[in-house]
């Protein structure tokens, strides 16, 4: 494991890599280049579904990931807290925005990306905590106010798992989160998940060439391992949200093709662009949707 800021406790094992999420997958997709990501996403290297309302500017990327950035920070109740934890922590701008909270004392991501990993560290700033482990191995030196997982939730469970296992992993989850949350704390959870698309329907291209080793939860799996844990206070499909964002992650993509190519290769460059094409029209079809829950703990 590798961490900047304190350590957890005095005991931190290796983490975990066969479960949650394996390393290996992950670093398949997330360790492809900062490079190559910084050219289409926005300048805040938010690399998950944004959050537009009426009247907003519909190309306007930068500011629908920092709304929904927000948008997340506050669903946590990120006022109330003094320290948060970011599972699945990406490039580090959750964490960056809840250090805006001048009573936050600590900001906590995990990731098993490395090349995540070394951006953060390297924009290190006091009360930021980046560790490079599993959420099933991590041991938190205190209690959390807030907790926040985007777009980690899909890594979770492998296509070899049983509906038992699936719904044993996430219940395992929710358990551990449960038990980081302080009193009064709050939960604010985004995945994709299987809409009209059933699991044995899943797309070869993107789940063993993009995401490899990982399978989206069902809406009722998760409502399922989330029962005498925490109450669902909201629960929004904003599908259509991502399509937009996959419109506009492949119009940029498409703008500074020559350099992505530079970077990655061509072979590479129409993986990802076929990839966001092929992710634009699961969205716009209901085949796949992005679930935003807020979740607080039962008494």
């Amino acid at each position: 494991m590798s961490s900047i800021g304190p350590p957890a406790d005095n005991n931190t094992s290796t983490a975990n890599t066969t479960r949650g999420g394996t390393e290996s997958a992950i670093q398949h997709h997330y360790d492809l280049s900062n490079a190559f990501y910084a050219l289409w996403l926005d300048e805040t290297m938010t690399y998950s579904c944004g959050l537009w309302r009426d009247g907003d500017d519909p190309d306007d990327l930068s500011a629908a990931q920092r709304r929904k950035i927000d948008y997340h920070l506050h669903a946590a109740r990120i006022s109330h807290a003094r320290h948060m934890l970011d599972i699945g922590c990406g490039w580090g701008s959750v964490l960056q925005q809840a250090l805006t909270h001048n009573q936050l004392q600590t900001a906590t991501g995990l990731t098993l990306s490395e090349a995540q990993f070394q951006h953060i560290a390297a924009r290190a700033r006091p009360g930021l905590q980046v560790r490079k482990e599993s959420w099933t191995n991590h041991q938190p030196a205190n209690k959390y106010g807030s907790i926040i997982s985007i777009g980690a939730f899909e890594h979770f469970a492998s296509p070899g798992d049983t509906a038992a296992e699936k719904l044993g992993l996430y219940r395992e989850f929710f358990q551990k989160c449960r038990a980081w949350l302080e009193p009064g704390g709050a939960m604010s959870l985004q995945t994709i998940a299987y809409g009209t698309l059933r699991p044995d329907q899943r797309n070869e291209f993107i789940s063993t060439q993009i995401f490899p080793d990982s399978d989206l939860p069902q809406p009722h799996e998760i409502l399922q391992a989330v029962t005498g844990l925490f109450e669902v206070t909201l629960l929004r499909n904003d599908r259509l949200q991502y399509s937009q964002t996959c419109k506009l992650w492949y119009q940029n993509l498409r703008r500074r093709r020559a350099e992505a190519v530079a970077i990655v290769g061509e072979a590479r460059v129409s993986q990802y662009e076929k990839y966001l094409r092929i992710s634009k029209f699961g969205f716009d079809t209901g085949r796949v949707g992005l679930l935003r829950l807020v979740l607080m703990p039962t008494a």
